[in-house]
């Protein structure tokens, strides 16, 4: 927070030096232009009625003394020289503050090209970039890569189906994969269908008969495990056509086609066997995030003339944001081991929590007790209890 706010303070001077820049360069190119027309006229007007005339060299000399006098360039110089400072200090402490050099965080691994050109090509056909995914094969030797592509080509067929207000492809694919998603305990047949027989609603003529007729070839067989949703739709019934005026107006948000797009989605990937999230998006943004953490590593390291590159683990605990946290682990604060069947984690009777070995290596006996090294408090390891997550 300190960084951003540095570095906010200073570009807001640059900032507010530019503004400061264009302002007195306007005032300075209004004054000349004002000079200049105030000459243009003096010249063009009629020759004096006592028969003399007009004299346009001393016309120029007068205004070259007032624009002399003046000095516009000189004042340009001024603000000009006041924003190049501010300009230097803000790229200083760009300089000062990132690291330009992040190859001192990379850690040297042996990829296998095949399998990373595998985790691009699919990435590519995840996203729905599928002209580009071929291309990447293609230029990268790998026809087999092609293969991705199938299960996605699906998917953002219904997903553009669905763009253009056609739910029957998201439809047939609930009702193939109903079983898959009524062990999940999804309910996205039901919310398809639902969408359905809200849009039929907002149609004139004949549309309260029309939905209730969809209400009874497909909500019905729905009605066991979603009672309430049901009702709640055949109460919709009663403000056919004029559905935005009703208590169910939220219903005919454009955020329930947003929503629903994307749960068919991660439903689709989920089928498939992956993620919603491209794992290679994944890794970079984890990267990203852990990138300041292992600079500053390496630098401490270089320092102590060690090569963290070689270590089997890292010294240091590397936080990431809980949309990167997956499943529960457990890392011993003390011996920043990882919890595992063998190792488990255990609570003692402060609230703090270590590793079995950790807390054994602290009693050195079952019987002696031994204080908490995160508390005052003291405790027995049978007094410790087995975490489980």
């Amino acid at each position: 927070m300190e960084l951003t706010t540095t570095i906010k303070d200073v570009f807001d001077r640059v900032s507010k030096k530019q503004r400061l820049s264009s302002s007195k360069t306007q005032e300075v190119i209004d004054l000349v232009e004002q000079e200049i027309e105030q000459v243009l006229s003096k010249i063009q007007q009629p020759p004096p009625p006592n028969g003399g005339e007009t004299n346009p060299k001393a016309i120029l000399a007068e205004l070259n003394a007032k624009l002399k006098e003046f000095g516009p360039t000189n004042q340009l110089d001024s603000s000009q020289k006041d924003l190049n400072m501010a300009l230097g200090k803000y790229t200083k402490v760009i300089d000062k503050t990132f690291i330009t050099d992040i190859a001192k965080a990379y850690r040297s691994v042996d990829f296998d090209q095949h399998t990373l050109n595998q985790i691009i090509a699919a990435h590519f056909y995840r996203q729905g970039l599928f002209d580009l995914g071929d291309l990447f094969t293609t230029e990268a030797h790998e026809p087999d890569l092609v293969s991705l592509k199938a299960p996605f080509l699906e998917m953002y067929a219904i997903l553009e189906a669905m763009r253009l207000k056609n739910l029957e492809p998201a439809l047939n694919w609930a009702r193939t994969h109903r079983d898959q998603l009524l062990l999940k305990g999804s309910s996205l047949e039901m919310k398809l269908h639902r969408l359905a027989f809200v849009e039929m609603l907002q149609k004139g003529g004949d549309a309260r008969a029309e939905a209730l007729a969809y209400a009874r070839t497909h909500l019905a067989p729905l009605a066991r495990t979603h009672m309430a949703e049901v009702q709640r739709l055949m109460g919709c019934l009663l403000w056919a056509g004029r559905l935005d005026a009703s208590p169910y107006a939220e219903l005919l948000s454009p955020s329930q086609w947003e929503l629903l797009e994307n749960e068919v989605a991660r439903e689709c990937c989920g089928a498939l066997g992956q993620s919603c999230e491209s794992p290679l998006h994944v890794a970079i943004g984890a990267g990203v995030q852990g990138l300041p953490t292992l600079l500053k590593l390496a630098n401490v390291m270089a320092a102590k003339r060690q090569e963290w590159g070689a270590m089997k683990q890292l010294p240091i605990a590397v936080e990431l944001g809980k949309e990167y946290q997956f499943h529960s682990v457990f890392v011993c604060p003390v011996s920043r081991e990882q919890g595992s069947e063998e190792n488990p984690p255990m609570i003692m009777p402060c609230g703090h929590v270590l590793c079995r070995g950790s807390i054994m290596k602290l009693s050195k006996s079952s019987n002696r007790a031994f204080k908490c090294p995160y508390c005052p408090m003291e405790a027995t390891v049978l007094q410790c209890r087995q975490l489980h997550f």
